[in-house]
């Protein structure tokens, strides 16, 4: 409903939405996890380590690797599955008033405060951030090459967004 009122010709559907967390993380379900009343989601949910084998890419993360003083791996996080970049330029907490997210939503532009950016291991959170990365990638995802563009900005996959596309249709049903 946030980005339906900030970006109204991006027309984000909630399938869409539904679509790519069953895909990331069976509804926040990985390896046991549940989604308290808050929106948390625990245990947290987090990917393989991103050093380029196996077919996956090749993502430092350089705030980690400072404090460690070693090369450290971006992971993904979160039932969403944001790489640490990722949610680092789209995070939001979804529970701040509208009207002071609003400029946020609309110019689609990182959260300035830290209070604001929320956390990609919350349900809530983690579904606006997916919501403004969706909607900056594809333009109107009521058509068929919005969608096509968008998904793929999510994951570089022709599988991957076939997976989501059945996902997605299967809850419109």
């Amino acid at each position: 409903m946030a980005m339906a009122k900030a970006r109204p010709t991006c027309h984000l559907g909630w399938v869409t939405l539904a679509g790519i967390v069953r895909v990331e993380s069976d509804h926040a379900r990985f390896g046991g996890a549940t989604i308290a009343a808050d929106g948390r989601v625990r245990p947290p949910i987090r990917g393989i380590a991103l050093n380029g084998t196996g077919g996956n890419a090749l993502i430092i993360n350089p705030n980690a690797t400072a404090r460690a003083g070693r090369t450290v791996y971006a992971r993904a996080m979160g039932p969403f599955q944001f790489i640490p970049d990722t949610w680092k330029r789209r995070g939001v907490r979804a529970g701040t008033d509208y009207n002071t997210l609003a400029k946020t939503l609309e110019t689609g532009k990182p959260a300035a405060a830290s209070d604001l950016s929320g956390s990609p291991d919350n349900i809530d959170d983690a579904a606006l951030a997916a919501g403004r990365y969706l909607c900056a990638a594809g333009g109107d995802l009521a058509t068929v090459r919005g969608w096509r563009q968008a998904i793929p900005a999510y994951n570089h996959s022709t599988v991957y967004v076939n997976q989501v596309r059945s996902a997605a249709i299967g809850y419109e049903s």
